[in-house]
């Protein structure tokens, strides 16, 4: 026994030095993509190769921007004769989107930690965030970035030139006596595991296992962080060919005419709700996509992102979701009304200008009531699964779906009085006014809509994108929450934040904790409707508040929200100045500490949707109180 408790520590020691010589260092997973992460972990890998330099291999995915060997090199410090070798491409080649790029990069030693240094210069709107995670992909990280600036500091400006450590390692001496040559940094996808990725480029699993300091018994990866692949040769073009999925069923044949007709059939039985009928929509849909799949190639979906635009090829997993979709389509149809494409056209007066509302939306006159509809490309399934299955007389109704010509056309309920930033911003309708209780009843009716949203249906859903002009008022000029494109399912979080590196939305409405770390909760939405709140009781733009005397958010609140004197004066400034002082001040100072708990950076700090539907409950039965008492005294009150 004695002799047991003496060799196990030194057992256990030879165990833990081979561990450490094999691994470049314990694989950190999520702690890269957190920019608010202080350990050093996320600087880079550990320099512990038997070599300071060597040759590495990193991959990247060709996006619009970087999608040819030139641009590609640029970006990554990369020789483009060596990079066009080993995808033995030409070096005017461009590549596909999401196309995975071997690039050739010389790492060394900096310090404690194995790189690759490329420049970056910064670009309009970008964050040491969007640069490590949207631009580089997750080959560098926020700490590394901030770490090679003299202020260390997150603050940088357009035109400025950023050294960009990219995360690369040499082999180890106990890796070099196993013939390992080569170390390539992979960046991990959902759906990977260590043995996909160890198969696709020819290593043995145990290896790259071990390489990452990872074990058979917790071998888990996550997404948007780098895995060191060891390889015995250079990585090859053939192994960035991701595997074709299983063979499909056999494909119908082209159609012909009369069965044109037939399909045209069996919409109408599936408007008069025959059960047969949808069996057959749900063939006819998948007919026609695969019938024109042979003649031409999707199109790209365009996430917006404020004045950015970043394009998402329509893959194989794209496919398969919509195809998974359709297959769903009887059970949706069960809610919502499926047309004919003829149907729409005769409420549209053949999609006529007259019927134009605004970008691809329609007003149309379905069985004597209007109807707004929507033509949109690519995969809507999760936002019609979403519509399809909440009721709330604050979120827009989806009432049915149309399907023709490689195209989805959503139909909504109409919202009379258009969007709500028409009525905040524009001034050159006098008689789109909407005076103090208006205002308050409008935010109280979008934090009902994103309280039942947050609460109330099948898991959690996050909006990601309130804005004025995502908030559409009703004849009565009461508002419903519209456009969810963005909207995602809390199912899953990891407590009660995600990560992602792909930041879409709208710039000024976007929270901190999400621009600057990928963060997304709940709490996304309640930043959003304080900014919201902000410009209805403003009457300004979101980017006008940035714009004035280069202030931020908090700077805006802070006069009307101190103790100091001159605190009504800072209110006057602040209210919009067509309420002509026909505002109860009480209430509105109220209003503005109600937004700034909103504005927190904290996320933490900020109080719930259901905290902030009962203050503004509150706050709107004693602005109906003020309007009666005002309007009794003598005075006007607009409408």
């Amino acid at each position: 026994m004695s002799c047991l408790s003496v060799v196990s520590p030194f057992v256990l020691f030879i165990v833990c030095c081979c561990s450490l010589i094999q691994a470049q260092q314990p694989y950190v997973g999520k702690a890269t993509t957190n920019c608010s992460n202080t350990e050093n972990s996320a600087l880079g890998y550990s320099c512990n190769g038997l070599n300071k330099t060597c040759q590495a291999y990193l991959i990247f995915r060709s996006q619009p921007r970087y999608n040819n060997v030139a641009s590609i090199s640029t970006l990554l410090g990369s020789d483009p004769s060596q990079l066009s070798e080993v995808n033995s491409v030409s070096e005017t080649k461009t590549f596909a989107s999401n196309q995975l790029v071997i690039v050739p990069v010389n790492c060394s030693c900096s310090g404690e930690y194995s790189q690759a240094n490329t420049s970056y210069i910064v670009q309009q709107d970008d964050s040491l965030f969007v640069i490590a995670n949207n631009t580089y992909q997750g080959l560098t990280t926020c700490q590394a970035l901030r770490n090679q600036r003299s202020t260390r500091t997150d603050n940088i400006s357009s035109g400025e030139t950023l050294t960009a450590p990219l995360r690369c390692a040499c082999p180890t001496k106990n890796q070099s006596d196993l013939g390992i040559r080569y170390l390539l940094s992979y960046l991990i996808t959902p759906g990977d595991t260590v043995s996909i990725i160890s198969e696709q480029f020819s290593a043995e699993t145990g290896k790259t296992l071990e390489a990452n300091g990872l074990t058979e018994q917790n071998p888990n990866i996550f997404p948007y962080t780098t895995l060191l692949i060891p390889l015995q040769n250079t990585p090859t073009s053939s192994q960035t060919v991701v595997p074709p999925p299983p063979p499909a069923s056999p494909s119908p044949p082209t159609p012909s005419p009369n069965s044109e007709k037939s399909s045209n059939k069996t919409w109408i039985y599936v408007v008069v709700g025959v059960v047969g009928g949808i069996a057959l929509v749900i063939g006819t849909v998948i007919f026609f996509m695969l019938s024109r799949k042979s003649k031409k190639q999707p199109s790209p979906i365009i996430e917006s992102q404020g004045s950015e635009a970043h394009e998402k090829p329509l893959n194989k997993k794209l496919d398969k979701e919509s195809q998974d979709f359709f297959e769903s389509l009887s059970s949706i149809a069960q809610s919502i009304k499926v047309y004919k494409f003829e149907d729409l056209k005769a409420a549209t007066d053949n999609f006529s200008p007259s019927c134009w509302i605004k970008g691809s939306v329609y007003r149309g006159l379905i069985n004597g009531d209007f109807a707004a509809i929507k033509k949109m490309n690519g995969d809507v399934s999760k936002e019609i699964n979403l519509l399809s299955k909440i009721n709330h007389s604050n979120l827009i109704r989806l009432s049915g779906v149309c399907f023709n010509d490689c195209h989805w056309y959503l139909i909504y309920e109409y919202a009379a009085n258009g969007p709500l930033s028409d009525w905040i911003y524009d001034r050159s309708n006098e008689g789109m006014f909407l005076n103090w209780t208006k205002r308050i009843q409008i935010a109280s009716d979008v934090a009902m809509g994103l309280d039942y949203l947050h609460s109330f249906t099948n898991y959690p859903h996050v909006h990601k994108d309130i804005k004025s002009s995502n908030i559409l008022l009703d004849s009565d000029l009461r508002a419903k929450i519209a456009k969810f494109a963005l909207a995602r399912s809390t199912d899953g979080l990891d407590g009660e934040f995600a990560l992602t590196r792909h930041i879409v939305g709208t710039k000024g409405y976007m929270a901190p904790e999400y621009l600057e770390n990928g963060l997304v909760s709940t709490k996304l939405d309640v930043y959003a409707f304080g900014v919201l709140t902000l410009e209805i009781i403003t009457g300004k733009e979101v980017a006008a508040l940035y714009r004035e005397e280069n202030r931020n958010l908090s700077d805006v609140l802070n006069g009307v929200l101190s103790e100091e004197e001159g605190q009504e004066e800072s209110l006057k400034q602040l209210i919009d100045p067509s309420l002509h002082e026909n505002y109860p001040s009480g209430l509105a100072l109220l209003v503005f500490r109600l937004i700034g708990s909103c504005l927190n950076k904290n996320p933490g700090d900020r109080p719930t949707m259901d905290e902030i539907m009962q203050s503004l409950s509150s706050i709107l039965t004693a602005s109906l109180a003020w309007e009666m008492s005002y309007n009794a005294s003598g005075y006007h009150i607009s409408s």
